[in-house]
């Protein structure tokens, strides 16, 4: 997983406050994308993908003003990353389709697991429910 974390954390240094805007603006649109992803291996993905999208979204309306820059970046960019149409296996393929688009959130997640853990406390959620495993 090292790889995957190397190009979670080259792929966050991109993120600019411009691109956290224009993630903003989508983030209805992905919201419902996220809920239509069908991945039996990777039962998490989708409600891993909304706890990140919800994290973004309360930091940027300044709900939640904890979470560390490093951790909102890796967000945004897993979030981009698993919506992108063309990344490293096709998400058309069987099985393996969003074994990378998996990869990417688990390292976002698993990179920041304390400020994230402290965030799922601040919502009242159960850590262990979102899980940083595949």
């Amino acid at each position: 997983m090292p790889e995957i974390a190397n190009f979670v954390n080259h792929g966050a240094t991109q993120i600019t406050p411009a691109t956290v805007e224009k993630l903003l603006r989508q983030m209805p649109l992905l919201k419902m994308e996220f809920t239509q992803i069908d991945a039996p291996s990777h039962p998490h993905l989708v409600r891993q993908l909304e706890f990140l999208s919800d994290a973004v979204e309360d930091v940027a309306e300044g709900a939640y003003k904890e979470l560390p820059y490093t951790a909102l970046t890796q967000a945004v960019f897993a979030l981009m990353y698993v919506h992108k149409k063309v990344d490293i296996i096709p998400d058309f393929l069987p099985k393996m389709g969003r074994a990378d688009d998996s990869s990417v959130v688990r390292a976002a997640l698993i990179q920041n697991e304390k400020a994230f853990a402290k965030y799922a406390t601040f919502l009242g959620m159960d850590w262990g429910s979102i899980t940083s495993k595949p």
